[in-house]
């Protein structure tokens, strides 16, 4: 019966252990962010890294906005599942894309 308690509690543990989140980085570099798409997770945080002379954006039209310095990174943590569109709002030619999985 011991045996049994042990191995209730083991499974209870596992399913509660989190997922390790994750820190994944987008470079920018000569107006292009690299890579274009990231698959993520609700938790992961994205790094983009600005290796430009000028500021950057990574701005999702009707929702959030990070300035990105030059020479600079500036980190933001995924908080909603799904795909989001952003683009640099002064450079709109620059665009990416995140697939947020729960």
């Amino acid at each position: 019966m011991p045996k049994r308690h042990l191995w209730i509690a083991f499974m209870l543990a596992v399913g509660i252990v989190p997922a390790q989140a994750e820190t994944i980085q987008v470079t920018i570099d000569r107006l292009v962010f690299s890579p274009v798409t990231v698959e993520a997770k609700v938790g992961d945080t994205i790094e983009w890294v600005n290796k430009d002379v000028f500021a950057h954006t990574a701005t999702v039209k009707g929702g959030w906005e990070v300035m990105i310095p030059p020479k600079q990174s500036v980190s933001l943590t995924l908080k909603a599942a799904g795909p989001v569109d952003y683009f640099c709002r002064f450079h709109p030619n620059m665009k990416g894309r995140l697939v947020v999985a729960p």
